[in-house]
């Protein structure tokens, strides 16, 4: 399977977190965060599919600590378009990223750029019938990689998923 991938993931997290500074006023970490915007207001929030198309690379994965992997960028197109962005879905699901917990650690090769790592903290937010509902709060580390001098999402872990009424 995939573990080496998740493993180096995992430490590459934990070593940014330990030694790095983060660059808040960069255009890496504006840019990326405009990137941020459109994968979750547009595509999640307003279910716009086609954000997913451009922003995705085609060997993305997705991690997920309580709804497991997915393994491609078709696989996740399909599970958001035949669940939380299907017509017939009751449920609407709302995401809100917490304020000032976006943080951006560029990714060098010998002094190139060429990738970065995004962390933060996110809540979701579920309406059903009219009324909307406080969900989970979690965390997330998305890695983008430059393909063709273009920002692709390749990975992305998302944990630590709680109750926002328990946190």
């Amino acid at each position: 399977m995939k573990q080496p991938v998740l493993c180096i993931l995992i430490f590459l997290i934990g070593i940014l977190n330990l030694n790095a500074q983060h660059y808040s006023d960069t255009e890496i970490y504006h840019e990326l965060k405009a990137k941020d915007s459109l994968l979750f207001d547009r595509a999640f929030n307003y279910c716009e599919s086609n954000y997913l198309e451009d922003l995705l690379s085609e060997d993305f994965e997705f991690y997920h600590d309580t709804s497991g992997i997915t393994e491609s960028k078709s696989e996740f197109i399909a599970i958001m378009k035949n669940g939380i962005c299907n017509p017939d879905n009751q449920t609407k699901s709302r995401r809100e990223l917490v304020l000032n917990s976006l943080k951006t650690f560029p990714l060098k090769n010998n002094g190139k750029l060429y990738g970065a790592l995004q962390i933060g903290t996110h809540k979701f937010f579920e309406t059903t019938n009219s009324e909307e509902v406080a969900g989970s709060i979690a965390k997330f580390s998305h890695l983008w990689i430059l393909e063709n001098k273009e920002w692709k999402l390749k990975r992305v872990i998302s944990y630590d998923h709680k109750n926002q009424s328990k946190t």
